[in-house]
């Protein structure tokens, strides 16, 4: 009887593994597809339209201002924190915090890493040589553009003198303007009707971000006249430092349904993904402001590629290159 038990035991154990076989070789092909519609999520090409390195506040490159960063976040720990969510490049605009309108340091650092950083830098609308400033960056390697910010707190007018020599010389020498006037969007707004010549790069979104937690109690107040500034043909626009919106934990899932009122005024040619790391680091760490990008549901391949890499270096002209 034992004996029988046993055939019996051994003749199901190999209708099972049979059977399970059977079934892996069915769902084979679906779990392939399946490995491979994710490793098609992610873009061909990454670009962070905004990053801020900086080493640490010295006698030798003393910071203008200290803001809540780290103590320093170099070229190195910059593309080091790139590597690891792999982020193949960045627009390196030069902290104006630190820095204002020095842009050395931003120079070294892509000296050292020539493929993975393009430059940008502040330029001073109080200096009657801007226009030779502006020329000269032009010649600088790896530069791609140039940024003035007229804050509610700069006191600038659109019809400032020295904005109106700015945009002249971009144009001249065919720079975009990185353009921060978050919180003065009916001034900003002027300034770029002011200059339909001019191609103007909008930081953040033209929306005001915070610099620690939490979120603003309405944070997209100002979301209506973003939609209506994509009118503005000589305009593109960085969704950047977007994750700091949010007043949900990672992975920030508040934040799709105002930017896909963004995407669909803009178009996703005309926006660039960005994280404003390390402005951000109190809120997010640079990993939480690329990943949710990178999973949500909400963007075909297609769209995440442009909004994640394509437009960027289109904008810019630029694309990185690996070491």
């Amino acid at each position: 009887m034992s004996d029988e038990s046993d055939i019996r035991d051994r003749l199901i154990d190999r209708r099972t593994v049979l059977q399970a076989g059977a079934a892996l070789a069915a769902s084979g092909p679906a779990l392939l597809h399946g490995a491979q519609a994710n490793a098609q999520r992610r873009p061909p090409v990454i670009i962070d339209s905004q990053v801020h390195a900086y080493e640490a506040n010295t006698p030798q490159r003393p910071w203008f201002r200290v803001p809540n960063w780290p103590a320093h976040v170099t070229g190195d720990e910059m593309v080091a924190a790139m590597d690891k969510v792999g982020v193949d490049g960045a627009i390196f605009v030069s902290p104006f915090s630190m820095y204002q309108y020095d842009g050395s340091y931003a120079v070294e650092v892509q000296k050292k890493h020539p493929g993975r950083f393009a430059l940008v830098k502040s330029v001073n609308p109080d200096d009657p040589a801007v226009p030779d400033v502006i020329a000269d960056w032009k010649k600088t390697p790896g530069t791609v553009g140039i940024r003035i910010i007229m804050t509610k707190e700069t006191n600038r007018t659109p019809e400032d003198p020295g904005l109106d020599r700015i945009c002249r010389a971009a144009v001249k020498h065919d720079f975009p303007i990185n353009f921060l006037f978050w919180g003065n969007l009916d001034a900003g707004r002027t300034l770029i009707d002011r200059h339909p010549d001019t191609r103007f790069v909008i930081d953040h979104m033209a929306i005001m971000q915070p610099n620690e937690p939490p979120a603003p109690p309405e944070p997209w107040t100002d979301l209506p006249k973003v939609l209506d500034l994509a009118q503005r043909k000589n305009a593109v626009i960085k969704i950047s430092g977007a994750c700091t919106l949010s007043k949900q934990s990672y992975p920030y899932a508040d934040i799709w349904d105002p930017l896909k009122r963004l995407f669909d005024a803009w178009g996703f040619e005309r926006c660039l993904w960005g994280t404003d790391w390390t402005r951000a680091f109190a809120v997010v760490n640079y990993e939480q402001a690329t990943e949710p990008f990178l999973k949500t549901e909400r963007l075909s391949d297609s769209e995440r590629a442009m909004l994640m890499g394509g437009a960027t270096a289109k904008t810019y002209g630029w694309s990185p290159k690996k070491a």
